[in-house]
């Protein structure tokens, strides 16, 4: 792969993740503010099932938000490897700063591009795995929820 399609490949992976990551943490933000009204109004918490099925939805809820949180700090290291002129010198300049953040040490060998991204599709199905726990919760819930 040549080096500008490197770099262009890295620029529209980071907007997609930032997509990814925006829009599941706004719906879940979005329904954490309604569900607890219209829960209460219903009668949900008074009902072991539908109190613990909103209990697992907040918890799913939190995983989608610490989610969406990993996948914008990886749509930004993908911006700071697109800023550089060759996959080398990015995914350098990428463990490098992992290590001066303390969060990995340097490796041995520069991971490769290919490399990078399927650790971050993995980020990407766990987060499209707890939204829909999330969902599934929420009806749940509202099917448990008293009449």
């Amino acid at each position: 792969m040549t080096d500008n399609a490197c770099r262009e490949r890295a620029n529209r992976l980071a907007r997609m993740l930032m997509q990814q990551a925006a829009w599941p943490a706004a719906v879940v933000v979005a329904a954490n503010i309604l569900t607890p009204l219209a829960a209460s109004a219903r009668g949900a918490f008074e009902t072991l099932p539908a109190a613990v099925a909103l209990s697992v939805a907040a918890a799913s809820a939190v995983a989608v938000l610490a989610l969406s949180t990993l996948l914008v700090f990886d749509a930004l290291l993908f911006r700071l490897m697109a800023s550089h002129d060759d996959e080398a010198s990015s995914g350098a300049a990428v463990d490098d700063m992992l290590a001066r953040m303390r969060l990995k040490p340097i490796p041995s060998a520069t991971r490769q591009f290919d490399d990078r991204v399927a650790g971050t599709r993995r980020l990407l199905t766990r987060q499209r795995a707890a939204l829909g726990l999330f969902v599934v919760m929420l009806f749940a819930a509202g099917f448990w929820a008293p009449r």
